[in-house]
């Protein structure tokens, strides 16, 4: 994920792994100079805040693209950092997708314009709501939509362009016409707004929130296919699948350095009739190095809450006994129904008898033994030290919370780390070999399943080392491998653990953690590791590669590293330097239940048979088929027609066998048929013409030998690929789609997509 012109991240013949800096516009003032150079370094600074890059670059940012009209922006952020991250985010992707279908700069402008204002009047909606740890009720999801068309209104006083509000005035509007209250259907809605619709809910849906964890892209793009026709553009949903599976992430990177390098006050300015207001410079984090790598580290909880009743610090031990990632939550007002604080009869603590507002009216310590509302919604007993902080003037600027679990059960991360410190080291990095690393990831696993928490797994590999040893000798090498490991092993948390896979190639097993939170792990590591100097190279960089995916149902560890290593390909094949992020992850396990897999009745043969359906189209549902076959190792035994047939090994266990015998073979037959359901038509709704396309299919897992047909074990593993085939697929069972559609024999798109190399 290069900062940098393509010509400029290409290695050379006199220096062939060095990526240097642009170079510097002598022209650009010193501040600029210092934002891009920020820029170049994002992911360091992004750890734990609610921006969307940084602080001093969201805020020039903002202001290169809205001049006067910056302080709305300033307005909705003082309000919720999360919401001004998510509207930075939604432009910047808005407008590099854009970009990349064609659209001219000048036609862009209205366009990043509503993008980072249509949440303006989310101002008014109350902190209880924004703050909300659950799914909001038919009430609140009404002042939620109120206030959304309240940023029309706000606008409107100050704004002058006729096509921003325009934009804005239908982001919210359903593609179908069913939502009440819009004029517009179809292809008569602005262009701009359905596109901003479509990002906006891919960004929302692969951000962390207070109430639930961020999703990983495959299932928000899955959702986006589900939708499409009904509530988002079908044809611009395929457009926007084709952006991120091929240069969302580093377009949006190059449309923000655009947007630095092109400032301009009086264009900025243009769409505004107001005066220009100063921008007051946002604070800088004032926690030093130590106590935030201490904090960080910290298996207890630890909240700050400033004087103002705000959660200005919630640390990596708060998000593991609560459940609530730290960016979501930061900068919220605290409440004990946050928590659902209850004191030690049970007896839920009202808000006038909030131990952390008594300790910052009256000052004074207290120690109590409570109960929250942790992880999984199970209520949790610790021990809550609150702790106000006052200054030299005897003034109270807050309280430090720190919260114990006291209860009994182990934790997950204790259970890794222990395993962790009796790993076996690899001679020159010191960290887990190879053979440690196949020995603990059953365990990791396993464990992770039991817990019923989430676990990723990062693999990355330094880019063109061949050449390091070709142009500086292998003890230089070596120095490059030692000093990747060194940099993954300062990025682990308690329960990770790092493993040389071999050569240049390490693995990184993140506990509990999920593929959005792996993801910015790997960026930020990436990022680092691009900006260090090695020694023996005369202080000259290098890149590397990272592969990321998280644990989803069906997995094997072996399928798992599988994913992970093809992630890693495409990273290297995209060129190098980047991240690529491959599996659903976890979300909606309901969906692939163990008793839904066991919901179909086979005939004599079949171990197991059902019909499903997933909302993507064909040919993306033939490009994940082709990613389980390759994780599964399965073998194409033939294509016929819309049927494809593929074979996989299983070794039984059990006392009666030999070591000698030959593996069970499992047969797979999948048949594809595209379709295209009629809409219904909603009271009073304009209809559009076409709809989503899905894919329906038909799945049959049999065994080849008979002996082997009754055989317990082999029935179990034929459901862990039905689990596993879903996942990837992302299919549910047939229940709801009609029976007949328009279908299409499929045997031209299976064929170059299973077969090629």
């Amino acid at each position: 994920m290069s900062k940098a012109p393509e010509s400029l991240t290409q290695p050379n013949v006199t220096s062939p792994v060095v990526i240097y800096p642009p170079p510097p516009d002598v022209a650009e003032s010193r501040d600029l100079q210092s934002l891009l150079s920020e820029l170049e370094a994002l992911p360091a600074a992004t750890t734990g805040t609610p921006s969307a890059i940084s602080s001093a670059l969201d805020a020039r940012l903002v202001q290169s693209r809205l001049g006067v009209a910056a302080s709305l922006f300033a307005a909705l952020r003082c309000k919720s950092p999360a919401l001004a991250a998510h509207a930075l985010r939604v432009a910047l992707n808005v407008s590099a997708w854009a970009e990349k279908l064609g659209m001219a700069e000048e036609d862009r402008k209205p366009l990043e314009i509503a993008a980072l204002l249509h949440d303006v009047g989310m101002i008014g909606v109350p902190e209880r709501i924004l703050a909300k740890p659950a799914t909001l009720d038919a009430e609140e999801m009404a002042v939620v939509y109120r206030a959304r068309r309240l940023s029309l209104e706000i606008l409107r006083h100050g704004c002058t362009s006729n096509k921003v509000l325009e934009i804005v005035e239908n982001i919210s509007a359903w593609y179908d016409g069913s939502r009440p209250g819009y004029m517009s259907a179809g292809e008569k809605l602005p262009l701009e707004a359905r596109m901003i619709a479509i990002v906006e809910a891919f960004d929302s849906m692969t951000t962390e929130h207070v109430y639930r964890p961020a999703h990983s892209e495959e299932w928000a793009l899955n959702e986006l296919f589900a939708c499409a026709g009904r509530q988002f553009d079908p044809a611009l949903v395929e457009k926007f699948a084709q952006f991120c599976r091929s240069c969302r992430a580093m377009c949006e990177w190059e449309t923000a350095y655009h947007w630095l390098r092109t400032t301009d006050a009086a264009s900025a300015n243009a769409d505004w009739n107001f005066h220009s207001l100063a921008v007051p410079p946002t604070d800088n984090d004032l926690l030093s190095l130590f106590q935030s790598r201490l904090l960080e580290n910290m298996y207890d909880a630890v909240i700050f809450v400033d004087a103002l009743g705000k959660i200005v610090s919630w640390n990596r031990g708060a998000e593991r006994l609560t459940g609530i990632p730290s960016r979501s939550i930061h900068g919220q007002a605290w409440r004990p129904s946050l928590l659902e604080l209850a004191d030690e009869r049970g007896r839920t603590i009202p808000e006038a008898d909030c131990p952390v507002h008594a300790a910052l009216r009256s000052g004074a310590q207290a120690l109590r033994r409570l109960s929250i509302l942790g992880r999984h919604r199970r209520m949790t007993v610790v021990d809550v030290h609150i702790i106000p902080v006052v200054d030299r003037q005897a003034v109270t600027q807050g309280v430090a919370l720190l919260l114990h679990d006291a209860s009994s059960e182990h934790s997950l991360e204790h259970r890794c780390q222990s395993l962790q410190e009796k790993a076996t080291k690899d001679p020159l990095t010191q960290v887990a070999n190879r053979g440690e690393l196949d020995r603990m990831l059953d365990m990791f696993v396993a464990l992770h399943r039991q817990q019923g928490v989430p676990c990723s797994l990062i693999m990355c590999d330094l880019d063109f080392f061949k050449q390091i040893n070709d142009t500086f000798g292998h003890q230089t090498g070596d120095e490059v491998i030692i000093n990747l490991a060194s940099l993954l092993k300062s990025f682990c948390r308690p329960g990770d653990l790092v493993a040389r896979y071999g050569g240049e190639e390490f693995v990184m097993l993140c506990a509990d953690c999920d593929n959005a939170t792996a993801t910015c792990r790997a960026e930020q590591i990436r990022s680092a590791f691009s900006r260090l100097a090695h020694e023996k190279m005369d202080g000259r960089t290098t890149t590397a590669s990272f592969g990321v995916t998280e644990i989803q149902p069906g997995d094997t560890p072996e399928t798992m590293v599988r994913r992970a290593d093809r992630a890693l390909l495409m990273a290297k094949a995209g060129g190098r330097n980047r991240v690529v992020q491959l599996g659903v992850g976890g979300a909606n396990p309901s969906a692939f239940a163990l008793a839904d897999a066991t919901a179909a009745t086979p005939r004599k043969k079949e171990l197991i048979e059902q019909e499903l359906v997933t909302s993507v189209p064909l040919k993306i549902a033939v490009e994940k088929l082709r990613g389980f076959m390759v994780d599964h190792q399965a073998r194409l035994i033939s294509i016929t027609e819309n049927r494809v047939r593929l074979e996989l090994d299983y070794q039984l266990s059990g006392r009666l066998r030999r070591a000698s015998d030959r593996p069970a073979t499992l047969q797979l037959e999948a048949q594809l048929e595209e379709e295209r359901p009629p809409l219904v038509a909603e009271k009073g709704a304009a209809q559009p013409a076409g709809g989503p396309t899905r894919t329906r299919i038909k799945l049959v897992i049999t065994p080849q030998g008979r002996r082997e047909r009754r055989h317990p074990e082999l029935l179990e593993h034929a459901r862990g690929l039905l689990l596993s085939f879903r996942s990837y697929l992302m299919a549910d069972a047939e229940e709801s789609l009609p029976a007949t559609g328009k279908f299409q024999k499929i045997r031209r798109l299976l064929a170059p997509w299973l077969l090629k190399e």
